[in-house]
This record gives C-alpha cells, sequence and structure tokens, in this order.
C-alpha cells in the first residue's frame, strides 16, 4: 500500500471521530476556563496580535483555545468532516473570524495566500506525516521573515516501548526506532472519545529527522525542551493534578514529550 492509500485510510478513520470529537471539545469550551496543554500554553507565552497557521488542528478547539489569546488563527486539517466540525465550534463559540482550511498538511503550499508570524503544531502529529522534509518545506513557506515555528509533540524515544508492558512496570522496545514502516492499527481514538475499529498508520521518526527536516529547509532551531510528562492521550498510565500523564514506573526515566522552537 503506497504512502498515498495510508493517508486515505487515515482520513476515514479520523472522520469517524470527528462527531465525538466535536462533542467532548464543545463541552470543555463552555468552561471560560479551559486552556490548552498546560507545557504548551508555557511554552506559547504570549500570542496576542500574531496571525498563526495551526497545522493538523482537527476539530478546532485548541484554534479556539489559540483564538481566546488575541491570536488570529488559521487551521488546517486533513479530514473535512473536521473542518466543519471546526467551523461550527467557533460559530456557537461567537469566534466567526477563524478559517479553517482542509487540506492535507503536505500538500498545503498554494491552497492559502498568507504568511504568518507563527506556524504551529502540537499533541500527536507528526506520527501521521510520512513526509517530514515536506513538512519543512511547508513550514519555510508559509513562515513570514524572521516568523517562528513550534511543535510540541510525544518524544520520539517514548514511542519505541510497548505502552501494555510500560503500564506493568516492564520497559521492552516493540517499535524500531530507525523504522521507516508505519505501525498499523486496527483503532483509533480512545482519548476524547470511544476508540473505533478503524485502520489507521502512524510514522515514528527520530529526534534526527525532526530536527533535520527543519534545518534542511533553512529554519534554525532556536529552543528544544524534553519533558518527563506529557498531555493526556500521548501515553502514560497516571495523571498528575495538572492533567499531564506519566507511566508510574517511569517518572524522570525515560522523556515523554519534545518540544521545538525554529525561526526562518
Amino acid at each position: 500500500m503506497s504512502n498515498e492509500n495510508k493517508i486515505q485510510a487515515n482520513e476515514k478513520a479520523w472522520r469517524k471521530l470527528a462527531k465525538d470529537h466535536f462533542e467532548t471539545y464543545k463541552k470543555r469550551l463552555l468552561d471560560p476556563n479551559t486552556k490548552l496543554n498546560p507545557l504548551v500554553e508555557n511554552e506559547l507565552g504570549n500570542i496576542k496580535g500574531k496571525r498563526i497557521l495551526h497545522l493538523q488542528c482537527n476539530t478546532g478547539a485548541d484554534s479556539i483555545l489559540l483564538a481566546r489569546k488575541g491570536a488570529i488563527v488559521t487551521g488546517v486539517d486533513l479530514v473535512e468532516d473536521n473542518i466543519k466540525y471546526a467551523r461550527l465550534l467557533a460559530k456557537e463559540f461567537g469566534m466567526d473570524d477563524l478559517t479553517f482550511v482542509t487540506s492535507d498538511v503536505l500538500k498545503l503550499i498554494g491552497k492559502i495566500d498568507d504568511q504568518f508570524d507563527l506556524i504551529v503544531t502540537f499533541d500527536g502529529v507528526i506520527g501521521w506525516l510520512p513526509d517530514l522534509n515536506q513538512w519543512g518545506k511547508v513550514i519555510h513557506h508559509y513562515l513570514k521573515p524572521n516568523g517562528e515555528f513550534y511543535l510540541h509533540d510525544a518524544h520520539p524515544l517514548a514511542l519505541v516501548f510497548d505502552e501494555e508492558k510500560m503500564a506493568h512496570g516492564k520497559m521492552i522496545a516493540r517499535y524500531p526506532y530507525f523504522g521507516k514502516d508505519p505501525d498499523m492499527d486496527p483503532y483509533i481514538g480512545g482519548y476524547a472519545s470511544d476508540a473505533k475499529l478503524a485502520e489507521n498508520y502512524y510514522w515514528n521518526h527520530t529526534m534526527e529527522e525532526i530536527m533535520m527536516s527543519l534545518i534542511n529547509n533553512q529554519l534554525t532551531i532556536t529552543y528544544i525542551k524534553e519533558h518527563e510528562k506529557c498531555v493526556i492521550g500521548m501515553g502514560g498510565d497516571v495523571v498528575d493534578d495538572d492533567g499531564l500523564s506519566y507511566y508510574k514506573n517511569f517518572l524522570s526515566k525515560i522523556p515523554m514529550a519534545l518540544s521545538l522552537k525554529a525561526k526562518k
């Protein structure tokens, strides 16, 4: 099966979650105190007035939270139903000035005319992309001169280990760190809705691949941070008071999440 067909399978799988995600995130957004992943919230800082491109925005809840912080936001997602619900979510919360675009991130060039002060993508994103070099090209294309890119995602090392064994105190490598083929899972979801039976594909990317995809596209890495905890849904079996997750037997023993910033 080609990567194109695998991406189509992923689109079909995510489509099954769209309505459930809309309903879940709508309930969360009704609370005015709802914020972004606290790690992201802290690292983004003041974004008031910035034009932001939010890649892989899902059904738009985090795009709305970015807009609540005063940003001018354009969200992009592969799944047409996600974008449909993102627009509906924005309308229901009186934020009609948000823009949402349906597109494979890797094919985005030419679909948006603007350039942006800040491009963000976070919380379980790059594993759905087979080609990070093309991803880097897209980021460079849409950043203004001196613009900044921000990534927060699962740490590549954490993705090597068998998550079921980790929950039972055993650290066993299951997924090849240098593997080129994606992992196929027959189920998708489970963090914001019930899991659905839907074949999907996830590519693990090495630290080298992530960093060089930006460096090779004339972006300068200015910040890297490894975190011992991550947002719910990216791993872990214990949740702390801040809503961050980790494996109780392995706290501080492996990095769970990675943050990175780069400048054009």
